[in-house]
């Protein structure tokens, strides 16, 4: 016989957990004692929101897995709400266990005793209880697949201490297949025709990606896309670095422009939320097709004319094939131009910002010196919101490496446990 403890950490290892992020509490103990056995890396923080934080960078950095953070009951949940939350907002697939007090004792002033699945269930895809000691893994299996398939987000589950500490036999606990969630289909055939149609009839295209498209890993397929078309690429949120800041097809400081005389915008995992004006920053006539991981997204806030619904480096491959069948070829060499010579005169106007010496620093001079440091291995974070915004303007997605910010939550304070996460997944 052994704990329930033990069982989940045997459900952890069978998801492909590597390592966990806590502040150890003695409600969860026991899920560190399974850890241990398992093999699964315990890294110990000094806040929970830190924790969270780091289970979404690990999550970032390992596309198709879980980020796992484990946090004692009560203020130990409670600290952790707004890694959930900022999670929630950037659609980073994390499990967050919460401790509860003993299950016999509920509703009776536990220490540390309080509705966490309710505060949990407005900022997760996935809020809930286990109470059997021997269904644990069923209910871990259960939370992993919520959080990583459609469009990922955080899963909470709370295990009583009680509940985690009861004896089971782990030879014969059920003890679910853990598979890959992840959606792989591409788009219906007859949207992709669709979008074809619009595509050839397009003279001023532009493409935004976003997101959903590093959840799909489509940056290979957004490469062959934009270099069969020529189409005009921006990157934006987690879609930085889906294609290389050296490709000739990425831009990044006309995009005001090309949005303004656009007559087609494609949006590969970019949502029309604040970022994009609610979809007014797209001009009324102007035709958009729009990919995405989960139908409920397509045509939010502003109609789209065409969806394709599906795994986005999939879709976006589809694309590819079906305009080479069609004989489908863009000329848009004079819209790229334009837009081209709109980023070198935007790079003439940054110069002096960029070598200024004035006190206090210029924030562009900052994100320059930074910029002259980093190389194409580096993992490179934003902690914060306007210095973000001014950093992508200078600072390059590294070739090998990466680029993490908070997301669209703008969480300040991501920062070192981003970096944290970092260093153990590499």
């Amino acid at each position: 016989m052994s704990h329930g403890g033990k069982l989940a950490a045997r459900a952890l290892k069978a998801a492909g957990v590597e390592c966990v992020f806590t502040l150890s509490g003695g409600h969860v103990m026991a899920i560190y004692d399974g850890c241990i056995d398992e093999g699964i890396r315990v890294v110990d923080v000094r806040h929970e929101q830190a924790a969270v934080h780091a289970a979404d960078a690990w999550a970032r950095l390992n596309p198709g897995r879980v980020g796992v953070a484990i946090l004692t009951a009560g203020p130990g949940v409670t600290d952790g709400v707004t890694g959930v939350a900022n999670a929630w907002r950037a659609n980073s697939p994390i499990l967050v266990f919460g401790g509860q007090a003993p299950f016999n004792n509920l509703r009776r002033g536990g220490l540390q005793e309080m509705d966490h699945v309710s505060l949990m269930r407005p900022i997760t895809k996935y809020s809930d209880a286990c109470f059997e000691t021997h269904r644990i893994a069923e209910y871990v299996e259960a939370a992993i697949r919520t959080a990583v398939s459609g469009v990922p987000g955080p899963a909470f589950l709370e295990i009583p201490m009680d509940v985690l500490g009861a004896p089971v036999d782990l030879d014969t606990a059920p003890m679910p297949r853990f598979r890959d969630y992840r959606v792989r289909n591409a788009a219906d055939p007859a949207s992709i025709e669709a979008a074809v149609a619009l595509l050839g009839a397009a003279e001023r295209p532009m493409l935004m990606a976003g997101t959903a498209l590093k959840w799909s890993e489509g940056a290979d397929a957004l490469r062959r896309f934009v270099e069969a078309t020529g189409i005009p690429t921006y990157c934006n949120g987690m879609g930085r670095g889906m294609l290389s800041m050296r490709h000739p097809q990425f831009f990044n400081r006309s995009r005001k422009h090309a949005l303004g005389r656009a007559d087609l915008v494609v949006l590969a995992g970019t949502p029309l939320d604040f970022r994009m004006k609610f979809g007014d920053a797209i001009p009324a006539d102007a035709k958009i097709v729009q990919l995405d991981l989960d139908e409920a997204l397509v045509g939010a806030n502003r109609s789209v004319d065409v969806g394709l619904v599906g795994n986005l480096g999939a879709t976006l491959d589809r694309l590819t094939e079906a305009l080479d069948r069609a004989g489908v070829q863009l000329d848009v060499a004079d819209h790229a131009a334009e837009l081209r010579a709109i980023e070198d005169d935007l790079d003439a106007e940054l110069a002096a910002q960029l070598d200024s010496d004035e006190t206090p620093i210029d924030p562009l001079r900052l994100c320059r010196e930074i910029a002259d440091a980093i190389d194409d291995d580096m993992i490179v974070i934003g902690d914060g919101g306007d210095i973000v915004a001014q950093a992508s303007k200078v600072i390059r997605v590294p070739e090998n490496g990466a680029w993490m910010d908070p997301g669209p939550l703008g969480t300040l304070g991501v920062g070192m446990p981003f970096a944290l996460a970092a260093q153990v997944a590499h």
